[in-house]
This record gives C-alpha cells, sequence and structure tokens, in this order.
C-alpha cells in the first residue's frame, strides 16, 4: 500500500518525508487555506520539498467542466512535477476528467462517498479515485467496505485505477483499508504517526537499551565498542 501525507504544512512534509516510506501528497481547499499563505507558494514549498517525482494531488475549485479544465492547466504549468488533478466527482467534474485525460493530465476523482461513484470515476479515466472512509462511517455506512467494494469492481472490470482511501481519524481504519486491499492512503501527519506507534514497542526497546546498558555502559553503541572490551557488572 503506497503511504501519502494529506497535509499543507512544510514542517509535517520534511520530517514526515524523512522518517516514513511516504510517496506523494494530498491537499484540498480546505487543507491549503488552514496554512494561510498564497496559494502557489504553498504548493512550490511542497514541490520543493518532495520533489518532481513524488506525488502531488492538488483539488480544483471550479463547477463546470471547462474551468477545471483551465484550472488544470494553471497548475501544470505553475506547479509541475508529478502532478495529480484532484476533481470532485460532480457530473462536470466526469465530463472534466474524460477531458483531461485526453490532453494527457493525471487524475484523482475524489469526495467519493459510493461505489458506484468510484466506478463512474475510474470509466471517465481516473487514475486514482479517493473514497472518504470516516465520513462514510459518521454517515452510518462503512467506508472501509465501500473501499473494499471500489477494489472487488475494479478487479471485476479489469480497471487500472487505483483506490487512495482518504478521510482518516485513526490507526485503525488505515489498517483496515489495508487489510481490504486499498491501494493506497492518504492521512493526516498525527495518523501516520499513529500507525507506527505502539506502547509495548515503546517498552521493549526501553528494556533492550536497560539490559544493554547495565553491561555495556550508559550511551554506547555498537560502533563504539572494541572486540576485546569488556565492562563486568
Amino acid at each position: 500500500m503506497q503511504y501519502i501525507l494529506d497535509t499543507a504544512n512544510i514542517e509535517e512534509l520534511q520530517e514526515g518525508f524523512d522518517l516514513f516510506p511516504v510517496e506523494g501528497v494530498t491537499t484540498n481547499p480546505s487543507i491549503i487555506a488552514k496554512e494561510k499563505k498564497p496559494f502557489f507558494e504553498i504548493l512550490r514549498s511542497i514541490r520543493h520539498v518532495i520533489g518532481e517525482d513524488a506525488m502531488l494531488h492538488v483539488q480544483v475549485l471550479g463547477d463546470t467542466a471547462g474551468k477545471i479544465v483551465r484550472e488544470a492547466h494553471s497548475l501544470r504549468d505553475m506547479v509541475g512535477g508529478n502532478l495529480y488533478i484532484k476533481i470532485p466527482v460532480l457530473p462536470e467534474g466526469l465530463k472534466a476528467i474524460k477531458k483531461l485525460k485526453i490532453e494527457g493530465f493525471k487524475v484523482t476523482a475524489t469526495s467519493i462517498l459510493t461505489a458506484n461513484q468510484a466506478l463512474l470515476a475510474a470509466k471517465a479515466g481516473a487514475d486514482y479515485v479517493a473514497p472518504y472512509v470516516n465520513r462514510i462511517d459518521n454517515l452510518s455506512g462503512s467506508g472501509v467496505q465501500t473501499v473494499a467494494d471500489i477494489v472487488t469492481m475494479f478487479e471485476n472490470f479489469n480497471l487500472p485505477t487505483k483506490v487512495v482511501a482518504a478521510s482518516f481519524k485513526n490507526a485503525q481504519q488505515v489498517h483496515d483499508v489495508a487489510v481490504v486491499g486499498g491501494h493506497a492512503a492518504t492521512v493526516p501527519y498525527d495518523v501516520l504517526k499513529a500507525v507506527v506507534s505502539h506502547p509495548m514497542t515503546d517498552n521493549s526497546i526501553a528494556q533492550f537499551k536497560a539490559d544493554w546498558e547495565r553491561v555495556y555502559g550508559e550511551g554506547r553503541i555498537i560502533c563504539d565498542m572494541k572486540e576485546i572490551e569488556w565492562v563486568s557488572v
């Protein structure tokens, strides 16, 4: 599964890309607005941090296919790199997806709440579809089951589109999406850190360190050791 960071915060991106096997970034208008900086300045800063090859998914705002297509061209001209245009799955959005794919753009269909929406977007040519896991749960549905249904549909019809599950509130949701075959998960940085965190892991590491330091000395690591060196207990 691909791990993608759902943030426009530069500090989070710098740390996240340094520590974790992250393959890209997703943004949306709310995430961008939260940073309170000029729009293209934020996107260029993100591209600088993640490099040209990492995925950057940027959402458009237009409510007609024509506006969406114009926004896509502006983003490609101003940001570049491995860019995906995020388009909500409205009828005009599906129309825009079809046109942009002909023009050679990469597209992520977003704001997906049902498997049928995802299937339509895939048939229109979307490279990724983004079902909102937690939002589906909040509507008394099952976000994870929706992801599973989408994966099954794509397999049934031999569609190359990938599922990038979005809208996560906890590590268990990320785990469950991986189990049902989600191809990618775009997660806030705090949720990604929670995925790798476990108190028993921390306890085990603390015990290893305590046992080692009782014999070999506080703060010493393997490269500090010599073949004949020994410190008695």
